[in-house]
């Protein structure tokens, strides 16, 4: 294939890398609401869980600057080990780079902290050195000011990474409403994470489907037919 990033993201062909989402790191965002920052890294997370994709945490200076990284994101992945360095660059250090090599997937999808330095060098230098193809989660990502996020984006965006955000991620996973392995999962992380959709979604389960709101809602659809 002449241009890769024609390819949408499926399961079996990217990875996930969380880089540095720790609470003193989410202080100094100013980009987006912290509290949503979480929600959609969380959300970004539980979709990974979901399809398999293979997913690594990343950390800085945990105990003398960054703190831990936060208990839902750990409480995703808890038997995943937490990568951690002292380079701002991710890529810089070696634990980082054989893991993403052990995962065999050219494609990375990257939520991380902060975008203007943790994000931007790992991105740039992943593309650069080992021609890594590169997805930027930007509202599971964020940046001390709104202008240090956006023109981060566009620095990124020029030299090549693909601006993405977290539903779309797991939307481009799914694809088809009639895969129905995943199905039930996803529409419990979208009722969970995705704020007006998973209203509608319960909506939809209790006004138009009759569903009891107190219990666990199945399928919106009815089974797939053999084929």
């Amino acid at each position: 294939m002449s241009n890769p990033k024609l390819e949408v993201l499926t399961p079996q062909n990217c990875q996930l890398i969380f880089i540095d989402q720790q609470p003193q790191m989410a202080f100094g965002v100013q980009s987006i609401d912290r509290q949503t920052l979480k929600n959609n890294t969380v959300g970004l997370a539980k979709a990974a869980k979901i399809f398999n994709i293979p997913t690594i945490i990343t950390t800085v200076e945990t105990e003398s600057f960054s703190g831990h990284t936060y208990p839902e994101l750990l409480s995703v992945f808890p038997d995943s080990p937490i990568l951690e360095r002292t380079s701002m660059n991710s890529w810089d250090d070696q634990k980082v780079r054989d893991a993403l090599k052990k995962n065999g997937r050219n494609k990375v999808v990257v939520s991380g902290l902060w975008t203007e330095v943790c994000n931007n060098t790992f991105a740039l230098s992943a593309m650069h050195d080992a021609g890594y193809e590169i997805y930027m989660v930007a509202d599971a990502s964020g940046g001390t000011s709104k202008d240090a996020h956006d023109y981060s984006m566009q620095r990124m965006i020029q030299a090549g990474v693909v601006p993405v955000t977290w539903q779309q991620v797991l939307l481009e996973w799914q694809r088809d409403w009639a895969h129905r392995d995943t199905y039930d999962a996803v529409m419990e992380l979208v009722k969970e994470h995705s704020g007006a959709y998973g209203m509608g979604v319960d909506y939809a389960y209790t006004m138009v489907h009759k569903a009891d709101e107190r219990v666990k809602h199945g399928p919106l659809l009815d089974p797939v037919p053999a084929q």
